[in-house]
Order: C-alpha cells, then sequence, then structure tokens
C-alpha cells in the first residue's frame, strides 16, 4: 500500500534523504523514530506530494507519487491540526468533508466522529474550546469521511496527556484493524512499541534500521535507538 525506493532528497546540497526505501501494507502502523532534522518529516512531505524528491520512488496503493493523483488517497494529521476554532466540530468536518469530494448528512457526520470517542455533546461546541486530543480525534474523523487509505502522522501524541495518548492509540489500532495505513513520526518510543507493527529508525537521511514491534520491548528499543542516533 506504501512503498519507498531509494528516495532521496538535499537542500542546498545538504543531504535530508539518502536512498530510504520501505514497505507498508494494508493495516499496518509504521512508526519513524529520529531526532529532529532525521528526515522524518521530509518523508511525509513527499508522499504527501508537498515537496518533489531528487531521486527513487515514492508509491501509494501502486500509483506513484508525483505521477498519479495521489491526494485522495491519503490524509494528513500534523502535530497541531489546522483546523476552524469559530466552527464546531461538525461544521469542521462538514467542511472538510466538501472540500474532499463527499456531502454527509449531520447525522453522518456525528457518527464520524463517534467513531473518533468524540462525544455527541462536544461536537457541537466550537473548536476554540477543544483540547489537542480532540482536535485529533477531529482530524482522524476527516481521514475516514475523506476515505483516505493512508494516514500520515507528524508527532501525534506531543502533548497528550497519558489518558488522551492512550485513546489515541485505541482508535489508531481501530484504524489499522480497516484495513487502513497509518506512517507516523514520532519521539514517543513507549508508545511506538504499543501501537506499531514496524518500526523505523532515521540517522541523517538515512532509515538505518528497521524492527518488527512485536520482536522488541521499549527498553530494547530505548537502548537501540541511543546506539544508533
Amino acid at each position: 500500500m506504501l512503498k519507498a525506493t531509494n528516495i532521496s532528497k538535499s537542500y542546498q546540497g545538504k543531504t535530508a534523504l539518502k536512498d530510504v526505501s520501505f514497505e507498508v501494507s494494508k493495516g499496518e502502523i509504521f512508526c519513524l523514530l529520529g531526532q529532529n532534522g532525521a528526515g522524518k518529516t521530509t518523508t511525509i512531505n513527499i508522499f504527501l506530494g508537498f515537496i518533489s524528491k531528487d531521486g527513487g520512488q515514492a508509491f501509494i496503493a501502486d500509483k506513484e507519487v508525483g505521477k498519479d493523483d495521489t491526494n485522495k488517497l491519503t490524509a494528513y494529521i500534523p502535530e497541531t491540526v489546522q483546523l476552524y476554532g469559530n466552527l464546531s466540530g461538525v461544521e469542521n468536518l462538514d467542511f472538510f468533508s466538501r472540500l474532499a469530494g463527499f456531502t454527509y448528512t449531520t447525522e453522518e457526520l456525528e457518527a464520524f466522529l463517534t467513531k473518533t470517542g468524540l462525544q455527541l455533546d462536544a461536537q457541537h461546541k466550537r473548536l476554540s474550546s477543544y483540547s489537542k486530543g480532540m482536535r485529533q480525534k477531529v482530524g482522524i474523523a476527516v481521514a475516514l469521511a475523506k476515505n483516505a487509505e493512508v494516514i500520515f502522522m507528524d508527532e501525534p501524541t506531543s502533548g497528550l496527556d497519558p489518558k488522551a495518548t492512550a485513546e489515541f492509540t485505541k482508535i489508531c489500532k481501530e484504524l489499522a484493524k480497516m484495513g487502513k495505513v497509518i506512517f507516523m513520526a514520532t519521539h514517543d518510543i513507549f508508545n511506538a512499541v504499543e501501537l506499531a507493527t514496524t518500526i523505523g529508525i532515521m540517522k541523517e537521511g538515512i532509515l538505518v534500521q528497521q524492527i518488527k514491534a512485536s520482536e522488541i520491548n521499549a527498553g530494547e528499543l530505548n537502548q537501540l535507538y541511543l546506539e544508533t542516533i
């Protein structure tokens, strides 16, 4: 569903990515670890079509990014979800769904939000009153309403309290059970072990490690991460 083949990218002669290759299958969660500047966000931005690569190929569902129309297949949840504070959760979801070409009834919009765990009494309140975790739920609902096959996330658990992190982890696992692919850049080693099917570690634009999450615990991953970076 998601494939990178020898992707490279440089900025003004400085290497951002070098021969990055990986594959993520349907229903899998790939967590990408690395220090700031390691190339995590650059990788996501290439798949989203926000920036162009210098070399290699990026595929989403066998369609090549940059050559085929892959935008309809993806959704993006950044560290800070950009929504309209003066609109309610339902109104935000309706607006972004329509931008993607989908029109839903109020009941259908509420059902998407409920699926993400956003309580009904909050769905019609203004986004300006939402916590970060609540805003993320609206972002995930947008991905569901858009019927995105691949959901990219950048530092999604940053700033979340333990309860919100646990709720977020549960939602991601449910999305994976639905067959969605989740590709996540994160610093959260412990959540990566809990959440991922595969964990990658990037250093200076190189994907130096790829590990099955089932084959490593948090302590071992933490040690490997420290040794790698």
